[in-house]
């Protein structure tokens, strides 16, 4: 992503819980990208800017958002379960029942684009198809992130100690040396 003056910098591995807010917020610029491509060029071909734009939030999806939600089941979810109360753990099964929603929606969405353009046109229903699961994704990603940001991520900061956050950022860290 472009570096913008002014713009508040990325957290670090040392905040872990602040990398997962920044990763939100890239989920929510690259998905915009494939909702208003969806919106905007149906029923005709992608211009060059347009299959740019599209390539790129796909392969963010594909290395960035995967690699998320490793983060959180892998690293952040396994240790709230642990000391969770019974709310917590619904809290966290749904959040893992969206995390299985949304891979069945990228991969319908990776598909149709690639489709599109790789053959330069998407015929009717496909198009219809692409508007309506990526305007889901939003709604899903929307409803996740809210939940994530207001409850589960305070109540890590709240819950976790100092020693357990920092295995968590050397986790995310490690995870990224794994995919780069």
């Amino acid at each position: 992503m472009a570096v913008q003056i002014g713009a508040k910098p990325d957290s670090g591995f040392e905040d872990p819980i602040g990398m997962l807010k920044d990763c939100h917020r890239r989920i929510e610029h690259f998905l915009d990208i494939l909702c208003v491509v969806a919106q905007r060029a149906a029923n005709r071909s992608l211009t060059e800017e347009e299959r740019s734009a599209v390539k790129a939030a796909l392969q963010y999806f594909h290395v960035g958002g995967q690699r998320h939600t490793r983060d959180e089941e892998e690293s952040l979810f396994p240790r709230l379960h642990a000391i969770a109360a019974t709310e917590t753990s619904e809290i966290l099964a749904r959040l893992l029942r969206d995390h299985g929603n949304a891979d069945d929606l990228h991969a319908s969405i990776d598909w149709l684009y690639t489709e599109w353009i790789s053959s330069g046109v998407l015929d009717e229903a496909d198009q219809a198809t692409l508007l309506f699961h990526t305007e889901t994704l939003k709604r899903l990603y929307a409803d996740h992130i809210r939940i994530e940001e207001n409850e589960v991520f305070p109540h890590a900061a709240l819950t976790l100690n100092s020693q357990t956050l920092a295995e968590i950022g050397r986790e995310f860290s490690i995870r990224r040396k794994q995919t780069s």
